[in-house]
């Protein structure tokens, strides 16, 4: 049984919305901040659909490189010895997803949740998932989508119940068959009924996000937990299908990937994000986009000429981003989420124990 740690004086909060963030003289700075809901309630609308490919909608692929930036860890919830994959030093070690070819991978499913969390936040969304616990301290429109006739921005996107979304996500692999063994701390679950950080006029205080930082916390052998996990700079390679999307929809998903360069960020993905893991930035290499459909599917053959490189793929990813800025995005929700997920940043991780 874990005894609850004592409990704390709180930090200030910023005026009419609570920050996690807090200074305080005795406390260090919590490691996630609160971004806000947007005033006006979420635009419901029926989905595009997966009957036909819209000739006034977008589709294609997105061919993806992730590059770690802090120590990235996504358990498969199994320990095993450490002579069973090849490290004799550790005797039992929490492994992290391999394929057959013995890589690591970072299964789609957690990159879409990472993805869509984000696109929920800078968007006038609901929220994707709830506890029935907090559901009275939920606003009422940001409830989950509950009728696919009558789907927020991101629902509409990236799924909803009974609709399975414009989005395919690929699990990514890594490039090398190498790993790297970290030391994590123990962490604590989030006790919201602990902090007022968390509410604002008895209800949610908005989207919970942990800040990107320069490094992870590893706290060595004789302290920490051992995983199997992904290094700084390792490399994994992925690619994300669309279709029926806007271009507004697809120019959001760019900026959720840290494509607009006015607000660069990167993604937090797998376990640790509090003590400063899961940073990873995202390239765009090329996107496959078909110009005639019906040839398209009618051929086993890519064609070289439906590829977006170089300048024409820039050229592509501005033109959706700012029909995305002007059609889509909640500006305010914007920054306050890009000043949490900025990268490159200098803000190191939290201190002391959380």
């Amino acid at each position: 049984m874990t005894a609850n740690r004592p409990s704390r004086p709180q930090p200030p909060s910023k005026p009419n919305r609570p920050s996690g963030g807090g200074s305080s003289p005795e406390l260090p700075p919590k490691p996630y901040e609160f971004v806000s809901f947007p005033q006006e309630r979420p635009n419901l609308q029926r989905p595009a659909g997966h009957h036909k490919y819209l000739s006034d909608r977008l589709h294609g692929t997105l061919f993806l490189t992730l590059k770690v930036q802090t120590s990235l860890h996504v358990s498969t919830g199994i320990v095993v010895m450490g002579s069973d994959i090849g490290n004799n030093r550790i005797p039992l070690i929490k492994t992290m997803v391999q394929g057959v070819d013995q890589k690591l991978s970072i299964q789609g499913s957690s990159l879409k949740g990472c993805i869509r969390s984000v696109y929920e936040a800078i968007t006038n969304s609901t929220l994707a998932v709830i506890t029935n616990r907090y559901r009275d301290k939920i606003p009422q429109e940001r409830l989950p989508c509950r009728h696919k006739e009558q789907l927020c921005p991101a629902s509409r996107v990236f799924g909803a119940l009974d609709w399975q979304g414009l989005l395919d996500f690929n699990d990514a692999k890594c490039e090398s068959i190498d790993f790297a063994t970290g030391f994590m701390p123990s962490l604590y679950r989030p006790r919201p009924d602990e902090r007022n950080a968390y509410f604002v006029r008895g209800k949610v205080a908005g989207r919970k996000f942990y800040y990107n930082t320069i490094r992870a916390i590893d706290k060595g052998q004789n302290a920490g937990i051992p995983v199997q996990q992904a290094g700084r700079e390792y490399i994994f390679i992925t690619q994300l299908h669309f279709k029926n999307l806007t271009a507004e929809e697809l120019g959001t998903l760019l900026i959720v990937l840290g494509q607009d360069a006015k607000y660069p960020m990167a993604l937090k993905v797998g376990g640790g994000k509090p003590i400063g893991m899961g940073t990873m930035t995202v390239k765009i290499d090329k996107i496959h986009q078909p110009q005639n459909l019906k040839q398209r599917y009618s051929s086993y053959n890519l064609n070289q000429s439906d590829e977006l490189t170089g300048e024409n793929l820039q050229q592509f990813i501005q033109k959706n981003i700012q029909a995305a800025h002007s059609r889509l995005i909640q500006k305010q929700q914007l920054e306050e989420l890009a000043a949490i997920l900025r990268y490159p940043t200098d803000r190191e991780p939290p201190s002391g124990m959380y």
